[in-house]
């Protein structure tokens, strides 16, 4: 077993794991086996109106019967889902694509298909929040960028100073206050707009 599959099997053991499912034999089959994998199994039923917290994946029920509910997804839960179907009709393939599910469980549940289906869904999730990351960062650098572009048309205008020699000033000024280049130019816009609003001084 390699050292990255390992890692994954040791992840599972101990997390909260959500079984969102009626009880019965099917139910059984899945709760036994996460058990046996080594997670923390907590079954509810009927599904909650809103997703419960602090569960690292969840096991959730669409059914001809709930299709076409409105229902929460792997985007307002923050843990891996898996969406465990008995029929592939329309309705339900609807509410699949609805939910944003990391992997699918169909019935009848057989005890050979949790674990693979498990670090599928996991994997993807995880994946997925990276994305999600890199997708935070990058905006938050074109704000940023944006900041410091204002800053730097605005310190130009009023000193008079081209813009290289404009962002030169920023840059020093965030070095000698230990402070970042965004704070520096944020300062600026703030101090300019300040003066805009005063207005002329009457004498």
């Amino acid at each position: 077993m390699t050292t990255t599959i390992r890692k994954l099997f040791d992840e599972l053991r101990g997390i909260e794991v959500l079984v969102i499912h009626p009880a019965g034999p099917d139910c059984e089959v899945l709760h036994d086996q996460l058990k046996r994998i080594g997670c923390r199994v907590k079954p509810v039923w009927p599904c909650p109106a809103t997703p419960p917290p602090d569960s690292a994946v969840i096991f959730l029920l669409i059914s001809a019967e709930n299709a076409g509910t409105p229902v929460w997804g792997a985007a307002d839960c923050g843990a891996a889902l898996v969406a465990l179907v008995d029929y592939e009709n329309p309705t339900v393939l609807k509410s699949l694509l609805e939910v944003n599910a990391h992997a699918v469980l169909s019935k009848p549940f057989r005890a050979s298909g949790i674990l693979s289906t498990l670090v599928l869904a996991r994997s993807v999730h995880g994946y997925e929040q990276r994305l999600l990351s890199k997708v935070r960062k990058l905006e938050e650098t074109l704000r940023s960028r944006r900041v410091i572009e204002r800053a730097v048309k605005l310190l130009g205008e009023r000193r008079g100073v081209t813009d290289v020699e404009a962002y030169d000033h920023i840059r020093r000024q965030a070095t000698s206050k230990r402070i970042s280049i965004v704070e520096v130019a944020t300062m600026i816009i703030n101090a300019s707009d300040i003066l805009d609003g005063m207005g002329p001084i009457n004498r």
